[in-house]
Order: C-alpha cells, then sequence, then structure tokens
C-alpha cells in the first residue's frame, strides 16, 4: 500500500529524532557514514536498518535505491524478502500451537505426518518435532535443497516428506550441526495440519497481524501492492543487475516472509519482551517458557574466537543462533536468498535489537556483518573496530580465490575445446531417486544437460578432463556452476553421473554432490 504523505513527513521526522537520541552510542550521522561507505565497498544496491533499545525504535532508515534500474529510493516501509529470518516465525507459530495444548516438542513428527520418513527406521519412529528445527538430524548441510534451488521446481510436498531416505547420514543423529532448510518445510506442514490452515494464514492471521507488522507477507504472492518491494541484485556476472525475484515455494517455513524494518521492530520488541506485545504489553503471543525453550541451545555450534568478545558457548535453538557476548546473552539469526540478504541480532540482557536488510548479492552478507557488528560493539561500549575493513579484506579474499578456482576450470575447458568426443557415449536419460530424471543430449552438436523437475538446471557441456565435463548454467543469478563426472562401462558408455559445484563459494543449497544419477534410458 502506497505511504501517505504525512506518514513520510512523520517517518522523516522520526529519523532525524532517532538519530539525536543514540547518544553515547554510535550516532545518526556515523551509522549514514557507516552504511554507505559500507555499500560502496561491498557493492549493494539498497539497505535498510532499525535499531530497538528499551522497547523503543530508537533508529530506523533507509539506504540506496530498490532497484538499479528505476532508482527508487529505500525507505523504512520497503519489503526485502527476509529468507531464513522466517524460521523464527515458524518456530513461534509451533509455540503458539502449543501453547494452546495441540502439540508438543517432543511429539514424534509421525504422530501428524504419518508420511515421514527418514534414513533409517530408528530415526523416523524417534524425530521430535523439535528436531525438524535446530539441525542435528544427521543429514549433510543443505540436504536435498536442490528441490528448492533454483526456484521453479515442480517438488510437492509428499517428496519432502520422503527425501530424506534416499540419504546417507553424515554424522549420527543429534550429535552435530548441520544446517537444514528441507526439514522446515516439513515443520511448515505440521502446523498446517494441526492448526487447520495453511502456514501461510497461520503466519498471517496469528504473528504478522497480531503484532500489526501491517506491511508484512508470509508470501510473494500474498503481497498484492509490490509497488514498495525491494529488487534482488546480483553482481556475479561482473556489473550490478537486477534478477527476478525467488518465487514462493511449497510453504514458506525456510524463508518465505517479506517484510521491512519498522515491521521487524515490532517482531523484535516482542522477542525482547518474551513474547508480550500491545501498547501497554497486554498481549502474549507465546508465552515466556516457550520464548526459554526456543532459546535454550539443542545443538552445538562452536565459539567466535575473537577475544575482544569473550564467547563461551555458542548454539542453535528453535530457529534462532545463541551465544554470548561480553557476558550478554546473544540471539540471532541470517537470512539469504539470491539477492536478498538480511541479519536480525537481540541482545535480551540490554533490550537491544537490531535488523539489516539488502538486496544484493553478494555483497549484502558482509555489509550487514560489518554494520551489525559495528552497532552492537557501540552499545556493549567497545574499543572502535574498522569492522568494515576486516569483512573487506575476508570478502576480498574469498572472492579471489573462489574466481582462482573458477577461472582455473574454465581456462582447462578452453584448453580442451578441440580434443575429440565421442558424445553419443555420454548422451541418455539419468536418474536420481530424490531429485528424479535429467537428460544429456545433443543440442546444435553440443552435449547439454537438463533436469526435469528443476527446469532452470539446464545449460552446456564442455570437456573438462577425462570423462568430466563442465556445465554453464542458463541460470546465473548465483554462483553455480557444476561439474558433471561421468563413470563408463565396459563400452564406453555413460552409466551414472556424479556432479558437485566449480567454485569453492558455491552457495551449500545447491547439493549437487547429492545426487547419484543412474543410467535409466539410452
Amino acid at each position: 500500500m502506497r505511504k501517505s504523505i504525512i506518514l513520510q513527513f512523520v517517518a522523516a521526522l522520526a529519523v532525524l529524532f532517532h538519530s539525536a537520541a543514540l547518544h553515547a552510542q554510535i550516532t545518526g550521522p556515523e551509522l549514514d557514514a557507516l552504511v554507505k561507505k559500507g555499500m560502496q565497498q561491498f557493492e549493494v544496491a539498497g539497505v535498510a536498518v532499525a535499531i530497538v533499545k528499551d522497547g523503543k525504535i530508537v533508529y530506523e532508515k533507509g539506504y540506496g535505491v530498490k532497484s538499479v534500474e528505476t532508482q527508487s529510493p529505500v525507505d523504512v516501509y520497503t519489503n526485502f524478502q527476509i529468507a531464513s529470518n522466517s524460521k523464527a516465525f515458524t518456530t513461534a507459530a509451533l509455540s503458539i500451537l502449543i501453547d494452546e495444548g495441540k502439540l508438543n516438542w517432543k511429539d514424534k513428527v509421525r504422530t501428524y505426518l504419518p508420511e515421514f520418513k527418514m534414513y533409517n527406521d530408528y530415526v523416523t519412529e524417534n524425530f521430535l518435532v523439535e528436531d525438524l528445527l535446530c539441525h542435528r538430524s544427521g543429514l549433510g548441510l543443505g540436504a536435498g535443497d536442490l528441490m528448492d534451488f533454483p526456484d521453479g521446481t515442480n517438488f510437492t510436498i509428499q517428496d519432502k516428506l520422503k527425501f530424506a531416505q534416499y540419504f546417507t547420514p553424515v554424522s549420527d543423529f543429534r550429535t552435530k550441526y548441520d544446517y537444514d532448510n528441507q526439514l522446515y518445510f516439513i515443520a511448515g506442514e505440521l502446523i498446517a495440519r494441526v492448526s487447520g490452515m495453511s502456514w501461510e494464514k497461520f503466519i498471517q492471521s496469528r504473528i504478522l497481524d497480531p503484532l500489526q507488522m501491517r506491511h508484512s507477507y508470509s508470501s510473494l504472492g500474498g503481497m498484492q501492492d509490490k509497488t514498495n518491494l525491494a529488487t534482488p541484485h546480483s553482481t556475479e556476472t561482473g556489473k550490478m543487475r537486477t534478477i527476478a525475484a525467488f518465487q514462493d515455494q511449497i510453504n514458506g517455513a525456510a524463508g518465505g516472509i517479506l517484510s521491512n524494518v519498522h515491521d521487524m521492530c515490532a517482531w523484535m520488541m516482542t522477542q525482547l519482551n518474551k513474547g508480550k506485545y500491545g501498547e501497554d504489553l497486554s498481549r502474549q503471543l507465546f508465552t515466556e517458557a516457550r520464548q526459554r525453550e526456543m532459546w535454550t541451545i539443542h545443538t552445538i555450534t562452536g565459539v567466535n574466537p575473537d577475544p575482544r568478545y569473550n564467547q563461551h558457548f555458542g548454539g542453535y535453538g528453535l530457529g534462532w543462533g545463541l551465544g554470548d557476548i561480553k557476558g550478554n546473552m546473544r540471539v540471532s539469526h541470517t537470512g539469504g536468498l539470491p539477492g536478498m540478504l538480511t541479519s536480525v541480532t537481540l541482545i535480551p540482557d540490554i533490550k537491544l535489537g537490531v535488523v539489516i536488510l539488502t538486496n544484493t548479492e553478494n555483497g549484502g552478507g558482509a555489509l550487514f556483518s560489518a554494520v551489525g557488528n559495528t552497532i552492537i560493539d557501540s552499545y556493549l561500549k567497545l574499543d572502535k573496530v574498522d569492522w568494515i575493513e576486516r569483512f573487506g579484506k575476508r570478502f576480498t579474499a574469498m572472492k579471489n580465490n573462489g574466481d582462482s578456482v573458477t577461472t582455473a576450470v574454465w581456462n582447462t575447458v578452453a584448453a580442451a575445446k578441440n580434443s575429440k568426443v565421442n558424445a553419443g557415449d555420454y548422451t541418455g536419460i539419468f536418474e536420481d531417486k530424490w531429485f528424479g530424471k535429467v537428460e544429456v543430449f545433443l543440442k546444435d552438436g553440443q552435449l547439454w544437460f537438463k533436469s526435469y523437475r528443476s527446469p532452470k538446471l539446464n545449460g552446456p557441456m564442455q570437456l573438462y578432463k577425462a570423462n568430466t565435463f563442465a556445465i554453464k548454467w542458463e541460470y546465473q543469478d548465483m554462483n553455480c556452476d557444476a561439474l558433471a563426472m561421468f563413470s563408463l562401462d565396459e563400452n564406453g558408455k555413460a552409466v551414472r553421473i556424479k556432479m558437485k559445484g566449480i567454485s569453492p563459494n558455491i552457495d551449500f543449497s545447491f547439493d549437487f554432490q547429492d545426487l547419484d544419477l543412474q543410467r535409466i534410458e539410452k
């Protein structure tokens, strides 16, 4: 909905007032300069930042543009896809249902989803509701995410309920942290079956609406007026360009919410107020007992080695990353979709919350880290650190390393372009048990790869080495080009394909390494 001129004026006054109200903490002008410097350093089109302290919004402001094509400015109501910061909304939804007596964290998933199946019978039968949410399933990092990345696939919730049976675990059940998206989709389906309404409707009617997050949406499709929607951008191919918004998935439980920094302040304050909200905190979204459960470590992760933070523990709760920082609890999460990178950090002991939303891949992550750390440091009264410089060095080093690897691969491909290849030995239809069919075929004399269930995964194949081919996907919104490694039978005919990403910087959700494609047709 388009804002009125009066609301815009009030928001502008609020920014001026809030800037002055920062007192001993980072000032408004300092934050402006920091964000603008970071945007230039990391090539970010648009950013929105908000800070809540002691139950009030003390700063909120938009920077840059929603789109480099329209040059329309970002404001505090500009919506971004908050990606995995949606996970905490999913755990809040389950908390509401638990408070209503409709289920419990320790209930077995199959009680509500009898089709659910993991990689062995014991894990299947003993998988609890809370196990869906804390990344300790035994599955590897990002297992099964090719069902969603790139978007536009045709996988169903039934596929997701059963996909894990085809995976080999990388660790024993409940012993190791490996970030997972697929089990959150299953949690979304569980919410739908228990509540009798879709995950999207539940989030909208039971969380967003009560908290008066009036400009937030539980799905892209549910957002009718997109005039204040940030456009995602990518710098993957060099010059910054706009890319298409990531489309809605089966449900939004892993990353489907769209919000803005003003509305996210209401969300952060509800968290900081132990589930209470409203003018006089007379209403309760979920009980304090539920919050303690969400903010209890279920899976150990690791400790920040930076001695200035004096961290003693680190882990993952239910939809939140948890740790300590200079004797204060830290509750946080990040989110990432193509061209959308976001961060939420809470320091409950000092009633502080910081949200940063960005619309550019890859620099948005470095920017929200540098800006977020600087803000948190200022409120904890730590000595100043040039986080933009620090993250700038890491960002450049990581990019240079990735570029060197991918350049070497494509140089090898170029050198092999005149090598003789019997293309017919590699063509055919191959199938993976969870990902479905792919086809290798000739297109204008060129070997070509296409996925039947993920239409954006298609592109030309060029000889790399021996029986390995490099695939340059037509989809270039993210860094995801891959190698296809063929196994041949005694007649030199391909019978199997294994795959892996080319760049060391490939997003973990492109889990090509989990595919085992077996020939089913010539």
